[in-house]
């Protein structure tokens, strides 16, 4: 039987206090200018829960498992690391290597929104933030990013921006630009796969990432079984905490790089700690290069954090290191939302809760 007092039914019980915060973006990102996130603190240190807010309870409550287990709060539920490959632990004293991210932004810009991150050996860029009527705006600042970093590891980002026709003539024009990897062009992994097979038979040297395709698959082996993509790229939150990234990956099979969900520094420390402990295969060195990049840099785009610059989560000289973030109680204070979202975040909170505890009592059950 569940012991429901591990399981309360009030999430506040857990979580008795949180903050919200609103961080200001350096640019627009995803179509949004400013982020936010809540943050809490357990047992074992600060975590973050900051789903999009056009997210429902449902699949918001995967991240609200991520955040409770990296701050302690699940052991008593049933949610442990050793459930899927080892306990969720700080790995200390480490560094993982990170990518650049570059937005969909003018041409113009490209420069002063890689300087933010420092000397970093791979890119990410995003493209089809329109879907196919941004190919022309994603070809001219690929152009200049080629001409500012002609030697410098690119990676493609669509967000399943594109039907398969498009992928494929996105696909055939991008392909001069010397990709390590175009992470998720379309939506369905069945489409993934028919774009991979299409890409072989016209010679085209472009190697297929999915993102979205093993956070939302029922089956993450399906991507595999299908080979749909070379690479998966995890997500802490999205993905359930470490622990279930760990199981994912195990299951898959493939190569992985670790990305951010557009969290501040705390919630970045998640992303750190999983890609820290990676495991290397020939595959992986093969796709992802022998000092893989994870997509962990993102706190250079924002104007604000929970901490201040010297604290956080930014990368030096293309690292970033695996330690946990302790929130600036200033900046708590300086950054909170306004009472109207304070509870509107306090709303979902307890409706994220009320999706994810029916799976952790099944679980003791």
């Amino acid at each position: 039987m569940a012991d429901t007092e591990q399981v309360p039914e009030s999430i506040s019980e857990l979580v008795p206090s949180f903050h919200v915060l609103a961080l200001p973006m350096v640019t627009r990102f995803r179509s949004i200018t400013e982020r936010e996130v809540m943050l809490f603190e357990g047992p074992d240190g600060w975590a973050e829960f900051s789903p999009f807010t056009e997210y429902d309870a449902a699949e918001s409550s995967r991240w609200l498992q991520a955040a409770l287990e990296f701050a302690g709060l699940l052991r008593g539920a049933g949610e442990t690391g050793s459930a899927a490959g080892g306990p969720v632990g700080l790995v200390g004293g480490q560094s993982v290597a990170v990518n650049a991210t570059l937005p969909a932004c003018a041409a113009s810009e490209v420069g002063s929104i890689l300087a933010r991150f420092g000397p970093v050996g791979t890119v990410k860029a995003k493209v089809a933030e329109h879907g196919i009527a941004s190919l022309s705006e994603d070809l001219e600042r690929l152009r200049e990013f080629r001409r500012l970093f002609p030697t410098t590891t690119l990676r493609l980002d669509a967000n399943a921006g594109y039907t398969l026709p498009e992928a494929l003539t996105a696909c055939a024009e991008f392909a001069s630009f010397d990709l390590q990897y175009f992470e998720q062009p379309v939506t369905s992994v069945e489409d993934m796969a028919r774009l991979r097979e299409q890409l072989s038979d016209r010679g085209l040297p472009v190697v297929l990432a999915a993102d979205e395709s093993i956070r939302k698959a029922e089956d993450p082996l399906r991507v595999a079984e299908l080979g749909a993509a070379e690479v998966v790229v995890v997500k802490v939150q999205p993905l359930g905490g470490i622990a279930a990234a760990r199981s994912i990956l195990e299951a898959c099979g493939l190569p992985a790089v670790v990305s951010s969900a557009l969290e501040s520094s705390v919630g970045l420390v998640a992303g750190a700690q999983l890609a820290a402990t990676l495991p290397r295969t020939q595959r992986s060195l093969e796709t992802r290069g022998e000092t893989p990049a994870c997509g962990l840099g993102t706190a250079r785009l924002f104007a604000e954090d929970g901490v201040g610059a010297d604290l956080s989560l930014s990368p030096v000289d293309g690292q970033v290191p695996v330690t946990r973030i302790v929130p600036d109680p200033q900046r708590l204070k300086m950054l909170a939302v306004d009472p109207g979202r304070f509870d509107w975040w306090s709303t979902r909170l307890q409706e994220c809760w009320s999706a994810l505890r029916p799976r952790l009592l099944s679980r003791r059950s």
